[in-house]
């Protein structure tokens, strides 16, 4: 039965808003827009509408719609599609009236904004999409953008995935240098449970079968299974017999999802969802 997708749950404005405000700065620079000063009257107003060049599903109006009225709160923006709607090529996402200049200024931060994060939730979306009918849910890792994670992870949770760890502090995961530095993999999660809050669970990366019994032996909450093969995948789901949430990690496109999720992993991670999503391509027009 296919799981019900994540709500988007919209960051705070506290988290994103001081993102979008730097890209601003880093494009007014310290003299500002002058090319919009020089030629545009102060006093000008104009109506724009935000358009979808291509199909896909929307994220990132809501910094957007923050690019705009950081440069002027007169800014009317008015969103005509909410962020996790899949639209058609030409669809219309929002209408907005204000001063010229300030449209003008913000309009390639905004967009900067709404292409990328509507291609991540576009990747995403495909990636859900094909693993429909199985337990199966697609999450994304911490390969994301410098400064750009708590939107990003926002896009994929419009695009119907679901966020793993946000960061090193609110998850233990034992990866393969870990073990090395401890150890051994016993080592490594004797250390984490005498010191970790009752409240974090405890998950291993493990590579080969002779690993995952090892883990599975120590009584872990979550196992990542890295690069196995569908065969090694199956045989894990079988060893494992809920025992610990399975993760499937490695070799994760398109071609080859449905696959892996057949097998009967509990989670799908992928990085490309984040770090290789293409930019949909959005235009504002006078």
């Amino acid at each position: 039965m296919m799981l019900a997708l994540p709500e988007t749950r919209p960051p705070s404005p506290l988290l994103f808003e001081p993102v979008v405000r730097n890209a601003l700065l880093e494009d007014l620079g310290r003299a500002g827009d002058i090319t919009t000063d020089l030629i545009v009257p102060a006093q000008q107003r104009l109506t724009a509408r935000l358009v979808a060049r291509k199909a896909g599903t929307i994220s990132g109006m809501i910094a957007a719609e923050c690019a705009f009225r950081l440069v002027d709160p007169a800014v009317a923006f008015h969103c005509e599609v909410p962020d996790g709607t899949k639209v058609r090529e030409g669809a219309l996402l929002a209408k907005i009236d204000g001063p010229a200049r300030a449209l003008l200024t913000g309009e390639r931060v905004a967009l900067n904004f709404l292409g990328h994060l509507s291609g991540i939730a576009t990747a995403t979306r495909a990636l859900v999409d094909a693993v429909a009918g199985t337990k199966a849910r697609i999450v994304c890792t911490r390969k994301t953008t410098p400064g750009l994670r708590v939107l990003e992870k926002y896009a994929v949770r419009c695009g119907g995935g679901f966020n793993h760890r946000f960061g090193l502090d609110d998850a233990v995961l034992i990866k393969d240098n870990h073990i090395a530095a401890a150890g051994g993999l016993r080592a490594a999660v004797d250390r984490a449970r005498a010191g970790a809050s009752h409240m974090l669970r405890i998950e291993v990366e493990v590579d080969t079968l002779a690993q995952l019994e090892e883990a599975l032996a120590l009584g872990v909450d979550t196992i990542l299974l890295d690069n196995f093969s569908l065969a090694d995948l199956k045989h894990a789901v079988s060893a494992a017999d809920g025992r610990a949430t399975l993760e499937a990690s490695g070799n994760v496109t398109l071609a080859t999802v449905r696959a892996i999720a057949e097998t009967g992993v509990d989670y799908i991670s992928s990085g490309a969802i984040t770090h290789s999503a293409p930019n949909l391509d959005v235009g504002l027009d006078f």
